[in-house]
């Protein structure tokens, strides 16, 4: 990133310009901001399809990151493929772990890591592929929002990363309802699973159906007091502005 992008862009000002802006708006202004240094991470579920949707509405070309654990349901491979046909996304690709790390994992932990320590699972299928895959982007685009559980209900339209790019949620603000209601709209089919009670889908082992009265993340490690994998946590956003990178460091022009 430039210098001069840098110094430009005022977090404080621009979440108060996008706390009640639509998610379009939002989305169009990151991608038009940060391209080609830009990219959209989709777990491919239900409520992922409106994300994408905006997306290949505005450059179907953008890059979209999907962590690919090896421990997916086979109902989101196969939506995954249906998504990205029908929607005509041309740049998706599958982040994976270090392969010597991954097996020397679970190894130890006798061919279930995630129950013998979930936390590291995350770390070395999800965190450390997304990490690897952001560095040299200026921005990356994720689908949270607040209204999914009490870890998330306090991010912001735009945050920043002590060492990383500027992460975009432009549906923070958006309720399950303005999900479901852009679904109808645009006729956008919903996750197999969804129908059996699989509100949020992960991987397998550590996703349960949701319990009714229960918020619609608490299927994921039931039973346990995780409830992130890492990727929207672990990173540590900080809500001030960045500093801009010293004169003579090399920069990526956007």
């Amino acid at each position: 990133m430039t210098v001069a992008m840098a110094k430009s862009i005022d977090l404080e000002k621009l979440n108060a310009r996008f706390e009640k802006a639509q998610p379009e708006e939002i989305l169009r202004w990151a991608i038009e901001t940060f391209s080609p240094k830009i990219a959209v991470t989709s777990s491919f579920q239900t409520e992922s399809v409106v994300l994408l949707d905006m997306v290949s509405q505005i450059n179907p070309a953008i890059q979209i990151l999907f962590l690919e654990t090896g421990w997916h349901f086979p109902e989101t491979l196969a939506f995954k493929n249906e998504i990205v046909k029908r929607l005509g996304l041309t740049n998706v690709t599958d982040l994976k772990a270090d392969p010597k790390k991954r097996e020397a994992f679970n190894a130890k932990s006798g061919g279930k890591p995630y129950e013998a320590d979930p936390d590291r699972c995350c770390q070395i299928n999800k965190v450390e592929p997304l990490e690897e895959a952001l560095k040299g982007l200026d921005a990356w685009v994720s689908g949270i929002r607040r209204s999914q559980s009490e870890t998330r209900k306090d991010i912001k339209v735009i945050e920043t990363y002590p060492e990383g790019p500027f992460k975009i949620n432009p549906l923070a603000n958006a309720t399950s309802g303005d999900i479901w209601w852009y679904l109808k709209k645009h006729n956008l089919p919903k996750h197999p699973l969804f129908e059996k009670g699989y509100l949020s889908i992960g991987c397998w082992p550590c996703t349960r159906p949701v319990q009714p009265g229960d918020d619609e993340r608490s299927g994921r490690w039931a039973g346990r007091e995780k409830t992130e994998c890492g990727i929207h946590t672990s990173m540590k956003p900080k809500l001030k502005k960045p500093e801009a990178p010293e004169e003579n460091q090399e920069g990526n022009n956007i």
